[in-house]
């Protein structure tokens, strides 16, 4: 994949994060012929249940499930998140290597500081990766990402913009499902918000998005910048 340009990059903390954002919007686009990579900043090591290999196992099925076109991660430590040189130089050698048209990140606002903490290094990166004179360790030519937009993880944000993904929440959640350790309750688990019915709170959201705009399931998204509409004014 490194020779192929993508349309679409999405950084998470933790593998799950896109999925409990944005899946929908990336079985949409994969569906449309979009390539798209998803960049876990984390292995999420330090998650209440499961495990490494087990967590990498479940994101490379939901990865085969919203069919991305590749997925890593950059195994930066979990709940250590800050912003400092050495992160953002590794997000921006990623986004050089791929080369991406949109890039996508958690919202800032979020419970977990992990997800505000991955939504301020990516957009520094994505402005570092644009700078001919940053180096990264891969010594990659300079990329300027054309949008960067955040996808909302635990908040039910207004927001700035929608897609209808009615015909693809089935692949939402059969994509969450997938993370079978984060997600279903067993004699094993810790008690976290995820093993009580936090899937059908994300549907919840999804339709409740969805009435907003007259669909019955939509994913909202938040942007710091106007969207230039081109030809979608009257819904075409």
């Amino acid at each position: 994949m490194k020779d192929k340009h993508l349309h679409i990059l999405a950084f998470g903390a933790h593998a799950d994060d896109v999925e409990i954002g944005m899946a929908g919007t990336i079985a949409k686009l994969a569906s449309e012929g979009k390539r798209i990579g998803i960049c876990d900043l984390t292995d999420a090591d330090l998650s209440s249940n499961g495990n490494v290999p087990l967590r990498k196992a479940e994101a490379r099925h939901a990865a085969e499930i919203l069919g991305v076109s590749f997925r890593t991660s950059l195994a930066l430590p979990d709940r250590g998140l800050f912003l400092n040189d050495e992160f953002i130089r590794k997000i921006a050698g990623i986004i050089r290597i791929y080369k991406p048209q949109v890039v996508f990140a958690p919202y800032f606002e979020d419970r977990h500081p992990d997800h505000g903490n991955c939504a301020r290094l990516v957009e520094e990166a994505v402005f570092s990766a644009g700078i001919k004179k940053y180096q990264t360790e891969e010594g990659n030519e300079p990329h300027r990402v054309e949008k960067l937009f955040f996808y909302m993880i635990n908040g039910f944000h207004k927001p700035d913009f929608t897609t209808d993904i009615t015909l693809f929440m089935d692949k939402k959640l059969a994509a969450l499902r997938a993370y079978k350790s984060q997600f279903e309750q067993t004699d094993d688990s810790v008690d976290t918000p995820l093993v009580n019915g936090y899937i059908e709170t994300v549907e919840a959201r999804e339709r409740m998005f969805g009435k907003l705009v007259g669909v019955t399931y939509a994913e909202g998204f938040k942007t710091k910048v106007p969207i230039l509409l081109k030809r979608d004014l009257m819904g075409d």
